[in-house]
């Protein structure tokens, strides 16, 4: 690989890091303006909150269901990713006849196209990861969450049940957080596919992606749509 190749997955791994570092790390703190994620954050405390004045909680049990299937839907899609990589694998002679052929594409020879697709295998590795212990703790943020006691235990000892309520809602942030996580990677690994064509198509394609995750983050109409709620 050139050392052109280096300085774009240099910078790949940089603007990862300091994206995920200020969307969803401590890095947050030194912006003006809160990430969507972090507003949300807020959401679920308000939500955790609110069950504790209704004894039926059917639909809170709906609402975590459906974050439970979301995250087995991508946790099973990034097993799928990764078998779509061993087959690339297999495939190594068809695609160097193809990238031969193609005028904008760089080919680096046949190693570098396998690093290449080991690093792509190594990206949906870990969005599997992070999407299945995320599965795992919305799962034990049921069971945390049926543990909340009744709107009567709750008015006789608010203090306890503030408490519980806590722990629901620092798992479910948690939860939220890795499959936060997980999702970034599936992005970003659109922008790594961008490597395939060259080391000029990988730094465009990654700056294009961070640029389009910066602004749905920051200045969304959906991150619009929760703030003025909050006004």
């Amino acid at each position: 690989m050139s050392n052109a190749d280096y300085i774009a997955l240099a910078l790949f791994i940089v603007l990862w890091a300091l994206y995920s570092w200020f969307s969803a790390g401590s890095g947050g703190k030194y912006l003006p303006r809160q990430s969507l994620n972090r507003v949300m954050a807020e959401r679920r405390k308000n939500w955790i909150y609110n069950s504790l004045s209704r004894d039926l909680k059917m639909i809170d049990t709906q609402i975590l269901a459906g974050l439970q299937n979301g995250t087995a839907f991508f946790a099973s899609t990034s097993i799928l990713a990764i078998g779509g990589c061993f087959a690339l694998l297999g495939a190594t002679d068809q695609v160097e006849a193809v990238f031969r052929d193609l005028a904008i594409a760089s080919y680096g020879g046949r190693t570098s196209f396998e690093l290449k697709v080991a690093g792509l295998t190594v990206i949906f590795g870990y969005a599997f990861f992070k999407f299945g212990w995320s599965y795992r703790l919305f799962n034990y943020c049921t069971i945390l969450f049926g543990a909340l006691p009744m709107m009567h235990e709750t008015n006789g000892n608010r203090e306890a049940a503030e408490r519980a309520a806590d722990q629901v809602v620092r798992m479910n942030t948690i939860a939220a957080s890795h499959f936060n996580s997980g999702l970034r990677a599936f992005f970003l690994s659109i922008g790594y596919l961008g490597w395939f064509a060259g080391p000029y198509m990988f730094m465009a394609m990654t700056v294009v992606v961070i640029v389009a995750l910066t602004r749905r983050q920051y200045f969304s109409e959906a991150r619009q749509a929760v703030m003025e709620d909050m006004r």
